[in-house]
């Protein structure tokens, strides 16, 4: 329904679930709760969703697995979804082509309606909950009015928190606060700052460079972070080209990216044509310069837990874990570029285990009622976000509120309300492929009633209720092309769906990227199933339900919807590999 005033165009909305901000974090968790039957909304502030991943930035989705440093560790979900989508029709990397991977995922999601280019400047409140927020569209000039029953900030910038008044911080917390060694001996509003990146492109013939006349410039590799080795790989731009962290991380935003942009311009004049890389960097041409900074730190919410070092330290064996990390605390330092001139390193890289789980307390308001956060704006020190801020990390608290927040909605409960169903969220995230270190999932009597028969190996993996190599354990019934895995059933069963979770290499790193390095992969995870079909027995005898070709997705559900005495599932052909795994197999 739409009015007008003040000539301007007012459009209201009504929703379950309202996200605020549709970077990578803001986008799994609109789809999630779309796909549990929540009406939800999503608002985004950019013309093109996935926040400091879109082409507008271009920042790799870093994860637990640390560019696969740390083996079979990479978030699954809503996440690995996208990734495998875009590995099958975007072998050529385009951001274009991711953009609109990321675009579509939103726009034809049912139950789920998207505006973009829609900046959050108003909230409404009642007592301690929010009753909407008012947004300006700035390409159709109009004023966005969407009231939800609950709301989820994953802006980043945590727009929410001043516009209701919930409760937040911002900087570093002094070392006896949370008991952090890592921490600062006093707190001050410093924070880890913004990055510009460049982009380059080699061409056959030297490519002369002069730099804009009001670039800095920079004679010797001792003015550049990481003296002589710190600028050799220039394909991708540099991300100690940092500033801010001194600053106002959001009002100096402008500032910043006109002193990030003098630095961007001044290091590449420095490499092309004063450092001893100029002639292997004769060729090399910028392609792409972002305008957009890619930013880190700025306000923080306060749950009703706040994830600190210690925590992380301690491998976060909460009981009400909803999600996970594995990022090594990187603390930029808040000078960012210029701390070179104190002889400081840019950036001081802390250990973390991984995984370490992240609970959902740290997910919730705990001062307005109806809010829920995820991403790098969510419930944590500085110390702990210096590692939880990535966006891998954030798409599976992504993934956590929305389905959490589809769970309220269906039980007419504030977010806080599902903590004590917390167990059964869950065992719904391990259905979606989520991984939950330390938590397996829990199989219907109908899985684990049968009887388990392959033509090899050991098929009481299929139902171990741990869908991923751990350690030394596979956890994976292995398959080649013919081998087959058989539920077979006590009596006639009805069985309503097959669940497959497939093989997607988990070894391998499937980064958007221009980083390019051996295990990177380029188009669909050569082990993973292509083709395959499934088998019903019917009064003593076998024929085909369900064929599949061209698969490339790791979650596969099949509806079956028949009387059964047993199910099979065929292995008919893999993208390439001679061996495939499949993870978990399970009936309803």
């Amino acid at each position: 329904m739409g009015k007008t005033s003040h000539c301007f165009r007012e459009v209201d909305h009504a929703a379950d679930f309202c996200v605020v901000g549709g970077g990578m974090a803001g986008l799994v968790a609109a789809i999630a709760a779309a796909r549990y039957g929540a009406r939800v909304v999503l608002i985004q502030d950019r013309p093109v969703l996935g926040g400091n991943a879109s082409s507008e930035t271009r920042v790799h989705i870093c994860g637990a697995d640390r560019h696969n440093g740390i083996r079979n560790m990479r978030e699954t979900g809503i996440l690995e979804e996208i990734r495998l989508e875009n590995l099958y029709r975007n072998p050529q990397r385009s951001f274009g082509v991711w953009d609109t991977i990321l675009y579509e995922k939103a726009r034809y999601q049912e139950n789920l309606a998207l505006i973009l280019n829609c900046s959050v400047l108003q909230a409404e409140m009642d007592g301690k909950r929010i009753v909407s927020v008012t947004g300006w569209q700035l390409t159709t000039q109009t004023y966005h009015k969407v009231r939800a029953k609950i709301f989820a900030d994953c802006s980043g910038d945590g727009i929410l928190a001043p516009l209701t008044g919930a409760e937040f911080r911002v900087g570093r917390e002094a070392r006896g606060e949370f008991g952090e060694s890592l921490a600062p001996e006093q707190t001050d509003r410093r924070t880890m700052g913004m990055s510009i990146l460049i982009a380059t492109r080699e061409h056959a013939r030297p490519q002369p460079f002069e730099p804009p006349h009001w670039a800095y410039r920079f004679e010797t590799c001792q003015e550049i972070p990481y003296g002589e080795g710190g600028h050799n790989f220039w394909g991708m731009g540099y991300w100690w080209v940092e500033l801010g962290g001194e600053h106002d991380s959001i009002r100096d935003t402008e500032t910043m990216r006109d002193e990030l942009l003098r630095i961007a311009y001044g290091v590449w004049d420095h490499t092309k044509n004063h450092c001893k890389h100029r002639d292997a960097a004769a060729n090399w041409a910028i392609d792409w310069v972002q305008f957009l900074p890619a930013k880190r730190e700025s306000r923080r919410y306060v749950g009703d837990h706040v994830l600190s070092q210690v925590d992380i330290d301690s491998e976060g064996r909460f009981d009400d874990l909803v999600a996970y990390g594995g990022w090594t605390m990187d603390d930029h330092d808040p000078a960012g570029f210029w701390a070179v001139k104190y002889g400081r390193p840019a950036t001081q890289f802390h250990k973390t285990p991984s995984p370490y789980g992240i609970p959902y307390r740290c997910l919730c308001s705990r001062n307005t009622d109806n809010l829920m956060f995820a991403g790098r704006c969510h419930s944590a020190t500085h110390m702990a976000m210096s590692s939880t801020r990535v966006m891998g990390t954030g798409c599976s608290m992504g993934q956590a509120v929305g389905t959490a927040a589809a769970m309220a909605v269906k039980l007419g409960l504030d977010p806080r309300g599902i903590l004590p169903s917390v167990k059964e969220l869950q065992q719904v995230l391990l259905r979606d492929d989520c991984y939950l270190p330390w938590v397996k999932q829990e199989f219907g009597p109908l899985t684990r009633g049968a009887e388990v028969l392959t033509s090899n190996g050991d098929g009481e993996t299929l139902r171990d209720g741990t869908n991923r190599p751990v350690g030394d354990d596979a956890h994976a019934w292995p398959a080649r092309v013919g081998d087959h895995a058989t539920y077979a059933f006590d009596r006639p069963r009805r069985v309503e769906q097959l669940t497959l979770i497939l093989d997607s290499n988990l070894e391998m790193d499937p980064q958007m990227s221009h980083f390019r390095k051996a295990d990177q992969l380029t188009s669909t995870p050569p082990a993973m199933p292509k083709a395959f079909h499934v088998d019903a027995m019917v009064d003593d005898k076998w024929s085909t339900i369900c064929e599949v070709q061209g698969n490339h997705q790791r979650l596969v559900r099949l509806a079956i919807g028949k009387q059964v005495e047993a199910v099979r599932f065929v292995l008919d052909r893999t993208w390439g590999a001679e061996t495939s795994r499949v993870y978990a197999m399970y009936v309803d």
